[in-house]
């Protein structure tokens, strides 16, 4: 049985067919040159396999998984003609993926309960200011009323893209000059929420990673300073990671888990990368969803992550 079934709307599954285009070509080269010749999946043709998935970016310990589900299909079918690998590996990673979370597209859940705060980690350079923009955009597009904050203070340039970003999406935006106490700002922007009654804030935060104590410090404070206002924010904590930094994302992905509590992904970028796999490996190998990808440099080009989507298209021939 397929796992495949069109839920995307036609425009954006053809944003994120172009989206991947690059990762699509780059691993189905791979591929056709592993099984080049070669007519029957055998021992030697999921050797070549395993190297395909792993200079994808897919990961180690993910790539081991996939393999061993098909040596078992292998096992089990008997034969598998290499024409049909393309199709078995959307299957099979599309059932691993689907095990560990459902591969319908989940945005955030915005309750009744106001504000709902998420503050946005990441380190500088990955698209989180952009992501951040994107995100109000589509917020205040299903008439939630936005406020975002600027206690990015460690640059002058963050505060300036935030600015522009909230101009462009038309919501307000608190901040501070910089070198400012970043929970100072995010102190004032969900206090000035709660008497705009805002559906949605939104934490711009510093992106700096050399020193793993003094982020756990920073990022601990502006939560424990918000909660004066809003008991439990903040409600996520978006960890947003650049795609077409491969393996390095990963990493930083560790860090940032190890920091402070993640509890929602968004990977960006995959539309200027041959990296895409990376989001494969991400999605199975950290108990955090993925929410959302970016796959174009359009407001509209920030998506809900679907998994089963993601895999048809990045396996589309």
């Amino acid at each position: 049985m397929s796992f495949f079934k069109k839920i995307f709307s036609k425009e954006k599954k053809e944003t994120l067919d172009k989206g991947l285009e690059k990762s699509n070509t780059n691993f189905l080269n791979k591929l056709g040159k592993a099984v080049a010749g070669k007519s029957k999946v055998d021992d030697e043709v999921l050797d070549d396999l395993e190297e395909v998935l792993v200079s994808s970016d897919v990961g180690v310990a993910t790539t081991i998984k996939i393999i061993e589900r098909i040596e078992a299909r292998v096992a089990r079918d008997k034969y598998l003609g290499t024409d049909e690998l393309n199709a078995i590996l959307r299957d099979e990673i599309a059932g691993l993926m689907s095990e560990t979370n459902s591969g319908e597209a989940t945005d955030f859940s915005i309750p009744s309960k106001k504000p709902y705060v998420i503050m946005v980690v990441g380190v500088n350079g990955v698209g989180k200011t952009t992501t951040i923009g994107k995100l109000a955009h589509q917020f205040k597009s299903k008439g939630l009323k936005v406020v975002l904050g600027a206690a990015d203070t460690f640059r002058a340039a963050a505060i300036d893209q935030l600015q522009i970003w909230a101009d462009r999406v038309d919501v307000p935006i608190i901040k501070q000059q910089m070198g400012s106490d970043p929970a100072s700002v995010a102190f004032d922007t969900v206090q000035s929420a709660v008497k705009l009654d805002a559906d949605v804030v939104i934490i711009d935060t510093a992106g700096r990673l050399h020193n793993k104590v003094n982020l756990m410090k920073e990022l601990t404070k502006v939560k424990r300073v918000m909660q004066k206002v809003v008991p439990d924010a903040p409600d996520e904590v978006l960890l947003v990671l650049d795609g077409s930094t491969g393996q390095n994302a990963f990493e930083q992905a560790k860090q940032f888990t190890a920091a402070t509590e993640v509890t929602s992904l968004a990977v960006t970028k995959l539309d200027g990368t041959a990296k895409g796999g990376v989001v494969i490996g991400i999605s199975d190998q950290f108990q955090i969803p993925v929410k959302y990808i970016g796959v174009g440099e359009g407001i509209d080009d920030l998506q809900v992550f679907n998994k089963i989507e993601f895999v048809d298209s990045f396996f589309r021939k």
